[in-house]
């Protein structure tokens, strides 16, 4: 396997460790990218672009990162709070009327980034075209009744996260969080990130599927507990229902999927854009100063959340729109905050060492917050700063 690109002094345990992800943990295209207090020190991609063809993959080549997404769109409603345009202690409804229904009236616009707002599911799946279109997500939503009472417990909102985001965003400012988050972050600072991919981008998209590899030996659990797969097989299960909001779930290498914004799901980076977009929110880059105050980032990553997930089926941790450090996702430090994507995606932070991370790959395994690849990765990191 051709590796291109470089990694500085002391890093090359990444190297070492995104080779043998092509070597036995079936990567087919992939790249990763890592800063340390602003600075790029890895900067590796290999492999072909689309997980099913010859071409090879290129500097700025960019996939879907799938659930890596909500991390990205975490920072705009934690923005619109630093500016103050939105108080996480309001509820949701102050906003948006609508989303009263049902004895919704107690939602705060916190239990949206936490996971506590009891609407991880919908009794009636939208379509593939009903979840492109802007407003009928949102307006599911607002019609659902919780599956459990807002803010006394927590279970992942796998897609329905997405639409209670985006519309609170589109009421406090006009705009759908993709459009304010190319005008306000990612397009000022140039980031190869988007949540609603640009037809003059498109032709950057690598096609993502599939894949299998070698189960990783060493301290990763290679079998999901018994009561996890069941929950996944079990059609009536909140786990199955989370994921199926949207029914079928729509294909991802669809233009139509990518040009829409699906604040959950869609975004589409390279490992740079995703890594670069984290540095930013805790300290300056290269012509860029920091996007989140200490006290934002102290929001981000206090936990809010912790404990047996209702959705997930494991212990969980969140902050405000951000896994924590745990079990079930690890990063570097307890301190980390940021997201995995479902398959295969991560990005994150560390505030103490001053790393920010991004992996980024088109072929998909079967993992949900913890695949082996960018785990391995981030080990790596870990052993190259000796923690």
């Amino acid at each position: 396997m051709d590796v291109n690109g470089t990694v500085a002094e002391g890093f090359e345990p990444v190297r070492e460790a995104f080779v043998r992800n092509f070597a036995t943990l079936g990567d087919r295209g992939a790249a990763v990218a890592v800063y340390r207090d602003g600075h790029k020190v890895v900067d590796l991609w290999g492999g072909t672009k689309d997980v099913d063809g010859t071409a090879p993959w290129e500097r700025g080549t960019a996939q879907v990162v799938r659930s890596a997404t909500k991390g990205v769109a975490a920072a705009v409603l934690l923005l619109l709070h630093q500016r103050g345009q939105l108080d996480l202690d309001a509820p949701v409804g102050h906003y948006w009327p609508e989303f009263k229904a049902r004895g919704k009236e107690r939602v705060l616009v916190r239990h949206v980034l936490n996971h506590r707002a009891g609407l991880p599911a919908l009794d009636r799946p939208l379509t593939p075209q009903e979840a492109l279109d802007p407003l009928k997500g949102p307006e599911a939503v607002a019609a659902q009744a919780p599956v459990w009472e807002p803010g006394t417990d927590h279970g992942y909102h796998a897609l329905t996260y997405g639409w209670l985001l985006d519309e609170l965003v589109r009421r406090v400012t006009g705009q759908g969080a993709g459009q304010w988050l190319a005008s306000q972050v990612t397009g000022p600072l140039g980031l190869d990130l988007w949540l609603g991919l640009p037809e003059s981008e498109a032709g950057r998209a690598g096609r993502v599927g599939r894949v299998e590899g070698a189960e990783p030996t060493g301290g990763l659990r290679a079998r999901p507990k018994r009561s996890v797969t069941e929950a996944y097989e079990d059609p009536s299960s909140l786990t199955r229902r989370a994921f199926a909001a949207i029914s079928p779930f729509p294909d991802q290498n669809d233009p139509a999927y990518r040009a829409a914004a699906l604040p959950a799901t869609n975004a589409v980076a390279t490992a740079d854009g995703l890594a670069r977009f984290y540095a930013t929110l805790i300290g300056d880059t290269a012509g860029a100063t920091r996007l989140f105050t200490p006290e934002t980032v102290d929001l981000a990553r206090a936990e809010e959340s912790a404990g047996p997930d209702r959705v997930l089926v494991v212990g969980t941790r969140f902050g405000l729109g951000y896994m924590l450090h745990g079990s079930a996702s690890p990063l570097l430090t307890p301190g980390s905050f940021g997201h995995p994507g479902r398959g295969g995606a991560l990005g994150f932070a560390d505030p103490e060492t001053g790393i920010a991370f991004g992996y980024v790959t088109n072929g998909f395994r079967k993992t949900v917050t913890a695949d082996p690849r960018a785990q391995g990765l981030v080990r790596a990191v870990r052993r190259a700063l000796s923690l």
